[in-house]
């Protein structure tokens, strides 16, 4: 995974306000999976050195047990224990995470799958997601079929067969977005094919809405074998 900070938006300008909200909603349906008394550790798969942004680190900021919280990434965001008492830093790769087997109860991670490379590569890091995962796993990424993609905010390109949007963002200088390695959309079909494909049952995709288009995906995986989903949900975003 590239040492590349994403987010094109302005610090604190509408469009990090509104990443931000988007983020807190889905924190709290974290919070419904695996409410906090439910669990000891933590890691927070790709947190960012990204210091400017309201929206950056928001899992660290709102997390009420620092102390709980092993923020892994493959930036320097050491800055994360000065900032947050009892918190840990650990430089690692969300493809091979530097923890034994079923060593930390939950593994959270944001807006990191479409970040990781190739379809194999977001394989490897859902497998290697629950290699560490003693309780669950928790991940969001875009959904590809908003009608703004949210890295670049252009709109509807990104519908286009891959190798074509990837022409396109490099005719506009958008070379870093271009590349397969920096990103790589997933929708719903893809991330349940992944699960199958990997032999997972016990798992859900829950849809984000913004503006009334589903915005974002949240793969919340449950290594509890005894565990039962509640009835589908969704979180309703701003009307």
């Amino acid at each position: 995974m590239s040492v590349q900070n994403y987010a094109l938006q302005k610090s604190g300008g509408f469009i990090d306000k509104l990443v931000l909200k988007k983020r807190l909603e889905m924190f709290q349906l974290f919070l419904e999976e695996f409410p906090e008394d439910s669990f000891n550790s933590v890691v927070d798969v790709g947190a960012t050195a990204d210091q400017k942004s309201i929206s950056a680190n928001f899992f660290e900021e709102n997390l009420q047990g620092k102390d709980k919280i092993i923020a892994v990434s493959d930036q320097d965001a050491s800055f994360l224990e000065a900032s947050y008492p009892g918190l840990k830093f650990k430089f690692g790769d969300a493809r091979k995470l530097p923890f034994d087997d079923k060593s930390i109860d939950v593994v959270f991670s944001s807006a990191v799958l479409e970040h990781v490379g190739t379809l194999n590569n977001q394989r490897g890091m859902i497998s290697e997601c629950l290699r560490v995962a003693r309780k669950g796993i928790y991940l969001t990424t875009p959904n590809r079929w908003y009608p703004i993609e949210t890295h670049t905010s252009i709109p509807f390109i990104h519908w286009l067969p891959k190798r074509y949007h990837r022409a396109i963002l490099r005719r506009l200088g958008l070379q870093l977005y271009s590349l397969e390695d920096n990103l790589n959309l997933l929708d719903y079909m893809t991330i349940s094919k992944i699960c199958m494909d990997l032999g997972i049952q016990n798992y859900v995709i829950r849809k984000i809405r913004t503006f009334g288009f589903v915005s974002n995906l949240v793969l919340v995986i449950k290594t509890d074998v005894n565990y039962r989903y509640p009835v589908k949900q969704e979180l309703k975003g701003i009307q």
